[in-house]
């Protein structure tokens, strides 16, 4: 008997329903008609170390991947950090919105993933890399998975109401983005574009926590600038299903650009450099955001030549290198505002 034929015998003999254990097995089975050395697609996760009811909950949400609360995260501080540069505020005063920030990102993170997945339930199965998922494998229930919303959901609205009513009504309008979203990819190629609007939100709502209200002459290129972003990543992302996602009957810009995705995404990588660049024109930034915007674009540019779009691991790490690109625009913010202040 082979070795992995062991390991598969014991899990099926233990009783375990390990998502990650089922996942390991299956991609270090070698394919009898390959010769070519298997490579396992997943390490292990820190949630396997839960409590095995509480893992499909830490699953749903993806907490355990946290990149997709990175990108949710970056456009709020960009506008947090900006809008502090404005107003010359106290260290305290971004400090404080982007640990509230931080907090509701991730929060809203996990409540847009239940949300996706409840409305995805039967596509998740058709397609390879989502049919392990909780819901698809049905390891939770939808009226399970409801109630862990509305927790969500009150956690994120009692972080909302730290801010201003100005802020608050703004940010609870988002959520109709967010709950059509999943919907997107049934009717229309561009669902990468609604999620931009989703995932860009915080570029207005940073500036008006901070301010009181948003100052759209800066917010709205901002926002635009977000948009592109998201749409770089998220079809970056997307060409790791296009396969399946076909024969599902799901659509997407990955779908839509075939071919052509480099020179497209090329585009949309200047035209949201260029954007978040006439943003930071607009708020009289100094020298070191214009760098923290051009380290971005090099780290973008490095992205769209080296991805490879026909294999899902490349694609992958396209999609979370994408999240530096963000994350080099607030180091160029935050040196900004540090400079002005000291």
């Amino acid at each position: 008997m082979l070795p992995y034929q062991c390991l598969s015998r014991r899990v099926r003999s233990s009783g375990t329903s390990s998502i990650l254990s089922r996942r390991w097995i299956k991609n270090f089975i070698p394919h009898r008609k390959s010769s070519t050395k298997p490579v396992p697609l997943l390490s292990p996760s820190w949630a396997e170390r839960l409590p095995p009811k509480l893992r499909p909950y830490v699953y749903l949400t993806r907490i355990d991947k946290p990149i997709g609360t990175l990108l949710l995260f970056y456009p709020c501080t960009w506008s947090i950090t900006m809008a502090a540069y404005a107003l010359q505020a106290p260290f305290t005063t971004p400090l404080t919105y982007t640990v509230l920030f931080g907090t509701g990102a991730l929060v809203m993170r996990g409540a847009g993933c239940t949300i996706n997945d409840m409305w995805d339930q039967r596509l998740d199965k058709a397609v390879e890399r989502t049919r392990e998922r909780p819901l698809a494998r049905g390891d939770l229930t939808q009226k399970q998975a409801l109630i862990f919303l509305a927790g969500q959901l009150g956690i994120g609205l009692a972080v909302l109401l730290q801010l201003n009513w100005y802020s608050i009504l703004l940010g609870a309008s988002s959520l109709s983005v967010v709950t059509v979203y999943p919907l997107m990819k049934r009717i229309t190629h561009w669902p990468q574009a609604i999620l931009g609007l989703a995932f860009n939100w915080g570029a207005m709502l940073g500036w008006s926590a901070v301010a009181g209200v948003v100052d759209w002459h800066v917010c709205l290129p901002l926002y635009a600038g977000g948009i592109c972003w998201t749409l770089v990543y998220d079809s970056i992302y997307a060409h790791q299903d296009k396969k399946d996602d076909v024969t599902a009957g799901i659509r997407s810009t990955a779908i839509l650009f075939g071919a052509q995705s480099r020179l497209i995404l090329g585009g949309l990588s200047a035209s949201s450099m260029s954007l978040i660049t006439l943003a930071g024109y607009l708020n009289g930034q100094g020298a070191p955001f214009y760098a923290g915007v051009g380290l971005a674009a090099v780290q973008l540019a490095r992205v769209i030549i080296r991805t490879d779009f026909d294999v899902r691991e490349s694609c992958w790490r396209g999609f979370v290198g994408c999240g530096w690109s963000g994350f080099w625009v607030w180091a160029g913010a935050l040196s900004d505002y540090a400079l002005a202040v000291l």
